[in-house]
């Protein structure tokens, strides 16, 4: 070997050495992108965002519908867990369960700060845990069907009667099949 390439090769493994090891995350990214992910991972969120932009647009235009205990369509009037049965049921194409109590446990448990327009709001308002739930739209406000001789409204999680009773948040997990309707994420 001549004496100019042993340098070059010595050079060449010496900048190899200099330079950071790539991480565990790049690899991870080169290989999501080698594999065409990246794009059908931006495909799922921008469609489950508008999922819940259509969710809370939905729900937007059943403001005023009156409170009824039990109610669950638009021509009777709603309860809260009636209410947000009836969204989700409507735009997303999943069942919840009846009860608030019962969505809750149905549903996967969020922190406060991770919440996502769509995402279920839950409160103490019968002394019971999760008596009442709403609907998340946003900049700490939300939708929902409150007590008797009231409307669909939008309020402010920040208010003290709410934020004294705020029980949790949840997020609603896309069924089997609504999932099968979503992009698929194999290469």
């Amino acid at each position: 070997m001549s004496r100019w390439l042993i340098l070059v090769l010595l050079a060449a493994a010496s900048a190899a050495h200099a330079a950071p090891p790539a991480s565990a995350e790049d690899d991870m990214t080169r290989f999501m992108e080698e594999k065409g992910l990246l794009g059908k991972l931006e495909k799922v969120r921008v469609n489950m965002s508008d999922r819940a932009s259509e969710l809370v647009v939905t729900a937007m235009g059943f403001l005023g519908v009156p409170y009824r205990r039990g109610g669950n369509n638009a021509d009777t009037g709603f309860d809260c867990s009636g209410f947000v049965r009836a969204m989700y049921e409507q735009t997303v194409g999943l069942v919840l369960p009846r009860r608030a109590n019962e969505q809750a446990a149905a549903t996967q448990t969020i922190d406060r700060k991770d919440l996502q327009p769509g995402d279920l709001v839950f409160f103490n308002t019968m002394k019971r845990a999760f008596s009442h739930v709403g609907i998340y739209v946003g900049e700490g406000k939300f939708i929902h069907s409150p007590k008797p001789g009231a409307q669909v409204r939008v309020e402010d999680m920040s208010g003290n009667y709410w934020q004294q009773r705020f029980n949790g948040a949840r997020r609603v997990m896309p069924s089997p099949q609504a999932a099968a309707e979503t992009p698929s994420l194999q290469p």
